[in-house]
């Protein structure tokens, strides 16, 4: 489970006296604490790889931007630490589709339900967010949905 694994590279980068990687695996095991306290007044507490998966992607999509605000303030000191930590982040991602098997998916979840029409984007999108999250490009497969559906 990628919990087991972020506790396990965690206490390795502790003995090798990593300081921005144990900064880092630190922080993606807060926010994981932080979804399983939200869970425990539901029935739905367990904590899955695609929950983890969302996580990260979240932690890297606001390192990006406030990367981006660091070197617009021109600190790039600050703008190569938050490089560094989505390199960390990254390291715990599943393998990214290109844009070509993205693509191809989208083709064939719009095929295989036969949307045709742009009342159907939402539908569709709803179906990549669920099998592609944190594997896919969204941004991309939005665009891509929204081409094949006008065109």
């Amino acid at each position: 489970m990628l919990e087991d694994l972020i506790k396990e590279e965690l206490v390795k980068s502790m003995k090798e006296r990593d300081a921005l990687r144990v900064l880092t695996l630190r922080m993606i095991n807060a926010s994981i604490k932080d979804l399983e306290i939200s869970r425990r007044s539901s029935n739905s507490n367990q904590i899955k790889d695609e929950d983890i998966i969302q996580i990260l992607s979240k932690m890297i999509k606001q390192r990006r931007e406030a990367a981006v605000t660091y070197e617009k303030g021109g600190r790039k000191d600050l703008q190569h630490k938050e490089n560094e930590e989505i390199k960390i982040i990254k390291g715990f991602m599943p393998t990214q589709l290109s844009d070509e098997e993205t693509h191809e998916i989208v083709n064939d979840i719009l095929n295989e339900n036969d949307f045709k029409e742009m009342r159907d984007m939402g539908s569709a999108m709803s179906i990549l967010k669920e099998k592609f999250s944190g594997k896919m490009n969204l941004g991309l497969a939005s665009k891509i949905v929204k081409e094949k559906l006008e065109g």
